[in-house]
């Protein structure tokens, strides 16, 4: 007597999520990673020159391969430097590179035509680069340098804050889970290093601070090494003492961290 066959027949819901599933393996697995290219911008004044002749140049790193994460690494890093790369009293309406370094020459040639005796020239150099990658933090370095004219230029650096799954800015406040404890300890860290007694005010040895308190700069760098607080020229002292900076090492910033 023939043994019963076995019912091995797959029930059809079931075929058709491993199909789903093999799919988007297939896809997964075709989909390039995040990359950055660094292309160069650069224009120089068609007027005559002696010397160093007017120019700008642009050294940005791309994001390409996924979207929309790189459209908006994009266009916040160009939304950046449009208002670095301008003169005036408002930034240009340029929508690509090529346009804003267009337009920052055309702006000197324009003052060089309406002010003939006035001989000097512009400068506009930004070099921008990916210093920090991390499965939950894309941070891209800003440094730039612009003169159009006066005593001297004026050269700073930015630090821009990416989600690396979304390509979304992170603003400063978003980097904290305890600000205030941060904070205390950046402090201590900045006394420490500059030789401020951790009970004088902290404007004693000639510093700047606006609310005659300590705060933390604009520009939060994320390194291997730590967290980089970088103060500007202007920002907490003058031009002439140049930008102030300290380190706080990983491991004990981490505890502050909303951001592993």
């Amino acid at each position: 007597m023939p043994l019963p066959k076995s019912d091995t027949k797959r029930p059809t819901g079931f075929v058709f999520l491993s199909v789903l599933i093999l799919i988007a393996l297939f896809f997964q697995s075709c989909q390039k990673e995040l990359e950055f290219e660094t292309q160069t911008f650069e224009k120089k004044t068609s007027l005559p020159c002696k010397g160093v002749c007017p120019h700008v140049v642009l050294k940005i790193p791309i994001a390409k391969n996924q979207q929309p994460q790189a459209d908006s690494i994009n266009n916040k890093v160009f939304s950046v430097l449009k208002q670095i790369i301008y003169f005036g009293e408002k930034p240009y309406d340029a929508k690509d590179y090529k346009g804003l370094v267009t337009d920052f020459m055309a702006s000197y040639e324009k003052t060089q035509r309406d002010n003939p005796d006035d001989l000097f020239g512009w400068e506009g150099e930004v070099t921008g680069k990916v210093i920090y990658t991390s499965e939950n933090l894309i941070d891209i370095e800003i440094q730039h340098y612009t003169f159009t004219g006066g005593a001297h230029g004026y050269a700073g650096k930015r630090s821009l804050l990416f989600d690396a799954q979304t390509g979304k800015s992170v603003p400063n406040e978003k980097l904290f889970s305890d600000v205030k404890g941060f904070t205390k300890l950046a402090e201590s860290k900045f006394r420490k290093q500059y030789g401020i007694d951790q009970k004088a005010p902290i404007n004693s040895d000639g510093f700047m601070f606006e609310t005659q308190s300590f705060t933390l700069p604009e520009t939060i760098f994320f390194t291997k090494s730590g967290i980089l607080l970088y103060y500007n020229p202007y920002e907490i002292a003058s031009y002439a003492d140049g930008p102030q900076q300290i380190l706080i090492p990983m491991a004990e910033a981490k505890p502050f961290l909303a951001i592993e």
